[in-house]
């Protein structure tokens, strides 16, 4: 049964990740460094690149930033609603409401 995570504005569900990979991809996701999510997480750095590194593995990518699009597009996490970015058209209209653009 899929377990969901939330941690920093992000959330996951366990299924092909397992809990732990899942808390450590969601922290990757933040900007956090190796030793900043291994504090979080209350795990020694040398477990949590371990961890790093089956995530890397499971999702066949080689560095952080492929890692973070790859877990989008497969739907592994998404942003929870307090942290949805608005559409691009949404912000401009809001910009320049009220005001004359020529």
């Amino acid at each position: 049964m899929a377990k969901t995570i939330m941690f920093g504005g992000y959330q996951g569900s366990t299924g092909l990740l397992a809990e732990q990979e899942m808390r450590v991809l969601l922290a990757i996701c933040t900007g956090l460094t190796g030793k900043e999510t291994a504090l979080e997480l209350g795990r020694a750095p040398g477990t949590l690149k371990k961890t790093l590194e089956r995530v890397f593995f499971k999702l066949r990518v080689r560095n952080r930033a492929a890692l973070v699009a790859e877990a989008f597009r497969l739907g592994l996490i998404v942003f929870s609603n307090s942290m949805m970015p608005a559409p691009k058209h949404q912000q401009d209209q809001d910009q320049h409401q009220g005001v004359l653009v020529a």
